[in-house]
């Protein structure tokens, strides 16, 4: 059963935590005002484990530099706790991410199912 995270006005998502790992499922903008927020709540979350995350970007309608810089450090938190960190994109997210070069490094994934298939076993 999906959890309501408290996220902010512009930014909204839901938490479900599978056998190793968690998934958030994410709508509106990720950016310079939402981007501190989101960082903090999936952080703890990687703290709390299980440490494989998967973020669904798919109806994210925005991304900006914050959100990216949220997303990079995101990844490496989860690395260094033994974990990953994939994202399931839409075409903006994924052009963005691109303009950037950073589309291997954040683990784009077309699908949830493709996420889901990347997960390390326990």
């Amino acid at each position: 059963m999906p959890e309501p995270l408290t996220l902010t006005v512009s930014l909204r998502g839901t938490r479900e935590v599978g056998n190793n790992y968690q998934l958030f499922r994410l709508t509106g903008l990720l950016d310079a005002f939402s981007e501190a927020t989101f960082r903090k709540a999936i952080s703890q979350c990687i703290d709390e484990g299980p440490t494989n995350i998967i973020l669904d970007l798919s109806k994210i309608d925005f991304v900006d530099s914050s959100g990216l810089g949220a997303l990079v450090q995101l990844v490496k938190k989860a690395e260094n706790a033994e974990g990953t960190l994939q994202i399931v994109s839409n075409p903006r997210v994924t052009q963005t991410v691109k303009l950037v070069r950073l589309e291997k490094f954040l683990s784009l994934q077309s699908s949830l199912d493709a996420a889901l298939e990347n997960i390390k076993p326990t």
